[in-house]
């Protein structure tokens, strides 16, 4: 299911403090500011690749309909996708990939917000059908704030068949803006085909260590680091307080957890980049110890994973009612493996995808409709586990699972 990368891969430094450092005024339509003084961003990444970076990202990071509707521009997302990749391959020029770059929508999904996931993956499949045409190499989903949305963006990017790799930014605690913790993201993420997954900006390297050391154990593709170059300077946002030496020195540390893709965020030069690929070159990979990762039997919510056995106890069906809340935590409240909950209905299932963080333990989903067993899984956010009781046709069953990342018993 996962897109093989050749690792070690250097991908670039920061996009927009270097913009503003040549000039971009705040709180304008950086899309738009790009495509009116091309030469900024072709120099900035021509820079990049002449530093080292195997991978520079396209200047597209907010031209999504919901971000660009800001801007009276919803109807231009084809047009200025296709713009922007093709001054960053000019700049390339044929020595680095193109990745094209997605980001979060600004909107909030249900049940906490008014955004349906359907629509948030729409508004994510039209860039990144974009992205395709305009001809990236691969998408990058970068600097995401909730599991959720997260996983609207990695299905919309995964369906054009490119590699697509994912970010997550994180507090010292390992939460996203929104709760989610790091370690269900790698879970949940790599389980849905993202072909490496990780960390973005989040406060700078030495935040990062310790979220990243909790990830690596638990990694079947490579892991990913690309931080701030530490903390802005109090009177210039360009300017950060991390030099290249010190960057790379903090992240030659995650390297040693075993870390195969680096970069840098918000401050990042492409000094600190150059730095970036005297660390990569003077690291021996080869001789890095295989990983056996832990995640092979694992279901995740929003909020924490879980380890399963060969057998997987199930609570007795749940079935969707006005009760349906308390009947999750009640069954959740007998310690089952998952708590199973039966599905007639896609209409059920959506009202179980509401109700579904009211349960502390992964859901198991049972159903004879095919329909109905899809609409959760993609609508439920976390990583659950298909019911062995399911009449539904088995080779359905496994595309829903390897589309969705569900356990199958």
């Amino acid at each position: 299911m996962n897109e093989k990368l050749s690792t070690p891969l250097l991908l670039d430094g920061a996009t927009g403090t270097n913009l503003m450092a040549a000039g971009m005024p705040s709180g304008v339509c950086v899309e738009k500011w790009v495509l009116e003084n091309p030469n900024a961003i072709k120099e900035l990444q021509s820079r990049f690749v002449e530093a080292g970076s195997d991978v520079v990202y396209a200047p597209t990071f907010s031209a999504n309909a919901a971000k660009l509707g800001h801007f009276g521009l919803a109807g231009q997302v084809a047009e200025l996708n296709a713009r922007l990749v093709a001054l960053s391959k000019e700049a390339v020029g044929g020595r680095a990939l193109v990745a094209g770059d997605m980001s979060p929508t600004g909107l909030i999904l249900e049940p906490f917000g008014d955004a349906a996931f359907d629509d948030v993956l729409a508004i994510y499949s039209e860039q990144a059908e974009a992205l395709k045409a305009a001809g990236v190499d691969l998408i990058v989903c970068e600097t995401m704030l909730s599991l959720a949305e997260t996983r609207a963006a990695l299905l919309a990017a995964r369906r054009t068949g490119l590699p697509v790799l994912v970010t997550v930014t994180v507090d010292a605690n390992g939460r996203t803006l929104f709760g989610s913790d790091a370690l269900s993201c790698l879970v949940v993420l790599q389980a849905m085909g993202a072909a490496a997954v990780g960390l973005n900006c989040s406060g700078g390297p030495q935040p990062m260590l310790p979220v990243l050391e909790r990830l690596i154990p638990y990694a079947c593709v490579p892991v990913i680091a690309k931080p701030n170059a530490g903390l802005p300077h109090p009177d210039d946002p360009t300017k950060f307080d991390l030099t290249p030496e010190d960057m790379a020195n903090a992240l030659k540390k995650a390297l040693d957890m075993g870390v195969s893709i680096i970069g840098g965020c918000c401050g990042s030069t492409p000094e600190h980049i150059s730095a970036l690929r005297s660390l990569l070159d003077g690291c021996d990979f080869a001789a890095r110890p295989e990983r056996a990762a832990k995640s092979d039997r694992i279901a995740a919510n929003d909020r924490e994973i879980f380890p399963l056995g060969g057998y997987i106890e199930c609570s007795e069906p749940v079935l969707v009612t006005d009760d349906l809340a308390d009947d999750l935590m009640d069954a959740a409240e007998d310690e089952p493996d998952a708590v199973a909950v039966r599905l007639d209905s896609p209409d059920e299932a959506r009202e179980l995808a509401m109700n579904a963080h009211m349960c502390t333990l992964p859901l198991s989903i049972l159903s004879d409709s095919p329909e109905a067993l899809e609409t959760a899984l993609r609508l439920i956010t976390g990583r659950c586990v298909i019911d062995s009781r399911c009449s539904v046709p088995f080779e359905t069953v496994r595309r829903l699972a390897a589309e969705y990342g569900a356990l199958l018993p």
